[in-house]
């Protein structure tokens, strides 16, 4: 910075009296927030230690009955210990350096600031991967509409997506959701833990002047204090209602939303090292970080996926 001088005048003319300052504040990007811890299995967190470690899930075995008439001898039937696992297979980093000189002079502990950062992207890919797995584990039987650029008012159509609205020939955001609900209900997916993620998009529909389902005033959670992208308290058609910038993107639909049940996908993570190393290339500490983690799911049936347009 410099400030202008007469002509002329020849005092202190490098401007190197000027002190040059740095604010305490810094300014640190926006954050999504991410879901996924709060729709899956996370039973399995603390059970992984290392890349390549696997955790074996014991599935309950199914048991057959039959027609019983007095003297009948009785067969026996074996249980088979059928079992899922779930690997770990997934392993991200990060490194960052900050050297001795800088450690000395900066105005901030650029260490504790890269750290922080390193947090949250890594809570970003990781919930952001897991989502577009979901997507991929979704049956046929368990969609709404169809990845396509045409779109359609009704909701039991396979061949096009879901025209969201309110208007004449447009499916509503509650029909939507209803459907959803049918789904899981026709797969005897259990009513409680039942979560519904859709984007930014599909709750202005929502809270749309035609509908007073998000209205303060009708869901008397006015003072609830949110965090996970969790939309509302309350539960509406049955789910638990989470908005996310993180889902995968739809083919041909201009958006998708994610349905189901907590109990169907399990999710182990962890942060596997964190360690603080002196450079051998400068006077500097390096630190980095290791994350690993596993998904599997375990009940394609209680997974849904829906798409639609909005015009």
């Amino acid at each position: 910075m410099t400030i202008g001088a007469t002509g002329g005048h020849s005092n202190l003319t490098q401007n190197n009296f000027i002190a040059q300052i740095y604010s305490k504040d810094v300014q640190k990007f926006f954050r999504r927030v991410a879901v996924v811890q709060d729709i899956t299995n996370t039973d399995y967190f603390g059970e992984i230690a290392n890349y390549g470690d696997t955790v074996r899930i014991i599935k309950e075995p199914t048991i057959t009955i039959a027609d019983y008439t007095r003297g009948l001898a009785l067969e026996t039937q074996d249980l088979v210990d059928d079992e899922i696992t779930l690997t770990v297979d997934q392993a991200k980093y990060f490194q960052f350096a900050v050297d001795d000189v800088e450690a000395k002079v900066a105005h901030h502990n650029w260490t504790e600031l890269a750290i922080g950062s390193a947090a949250y992207t890594i809570r970003d890919d990781y919930d952001s991967t897991i989502l577009t797995y979901m997507k991929g584990q979704a049956p046929s039987g368990n969609t709404i509409g169809s990845d396509s650029a045409t779109s359609t008012g009704d909701i039991t159509s396979t061949s096009a997506a879901m025209d969201l609205g309110y208007g004449a020939g447009e499916v509503s955001p509650l029909r939507f959701m209803a459907r959803a609900a049918r789904q899981l209900d026709d797969q005897n997916v259990p009513d409680d833990n039942r979560w519904f993620v859709a984007d930014p998009d599909f709750w202005e529909i929502m809270a749309d002047e035609n509908s007073k389902i998000l209205d303060s005033r009708y869901s008397h959670d006015s003072d609830s204090k949110l965090r996970n992208g969790r939309v509302t308290e309350g539960i509406i058609r049955g789910f638990r209602c989470y908005k996310s910038n993180n889902l995968p993107s739809a083919t041909s639909a201009t958006n998708l939303s994610l349905f189901g049940h907590m109990s169907s996908t399990a999710t182990a993570s962890q942060i596997a090292k964190t360690e603080v190393i002196r450079s051998e290339f400068s006077f500097a500490d390096k630190t980095r970080g290791l994350h690993l983690y596993g998904r599997k799911t375990l009940r394609t049936t209680a997974l849904g996926v829906g798409y639609y347009v909005i015009d």
